[in-house]
């Protein structure tokens, strides 16, 4: 009985055993099949990680373009607003020729009138008042050629005027008023006698 004994106790080792290797086999192969779709996973994180990585390059790059884009866009848009201003002192400058035009069309109306009357007016004897500003130009000394005109409008400079103010009033250009009074410049003096139109 003992041997028999032994040997079905040979058997039941055996069997536990054979038990024991198929259930270590069974959780390597489980093991086996956990390690490789953990292995997958991690495959498939990565490629997304790797994916995410250039999408984050890719807009990193398109921040910094759109960064250029905007500081190219800035600075045109200084240098129009400087343009605009520029132009809007340019129509400034046009509108304030343009009023200076008119008033210069008029006062050269006016003065054609005016001559027109004493022109008239020269027929008949005439007494001169002493806030007249008509009055004969210089004679030219002998032996020079006498100037065509020899009538002329003056002008006595106040405090506070320039020879662009006078030219404004008179409708007459700067260079005329130079040339008729021989300024070497623009610098006139108070009190100083100026020559502001030729008959």
């Amino acid at each position: 009985m003992n041997m028999r004994a032994l040997g079905t106790w040979k058997a039941l080792a055996q069997l536990v055993l054979l038990w024991a290797v198929g259930l270590l086999l069974g959780g390597c192969v489980v093991l086996a099949e956990k390690y490789e779709a953990e292995k997958a996973r991690s495959l498939n994180f990565q490629r997304l990680l790797a994916q995410e990585e250039k999408r984050s390059a890719e807009l990193d790059s398109e921040v910094k373009r759109t960064k250029r884009e905007f500081a190219d866009v800035d600075a045109k848009n200084r240098e129009l607003a400087a343009q605009v201003q520029a132009m809007r002192e340019q129509m400034g400058r046009l509108q304030e020729e343009a009023e200076a035009l008119k008033q210069a069309a008029l006062m050269e109306k006016k003065a054609r009138e005016d001559m027109k009357r004493s022109a008239v007016a020269s027929k008949t004897p005439k007494v001169e008042s002493p806030t007249d500003l008509v009055e004969p130009a210089p004679q030219a000394p002998a032996g020079t050629a006498a100037p065509e005109k020899t009538v002329g409008t003056y002008h006595v400079v106040k405090p506070g005027e320039t020879l662009f103010r006078i030219s404004k009033k008179y409708g007459v250009d700067i260079d005329k008023l130079k040339k008729w009074n021989k300024l070497p410049d623009d610098i006139i003096e108070v009190g100083q006698k100026l020559i502001v139109g030729q008959e």
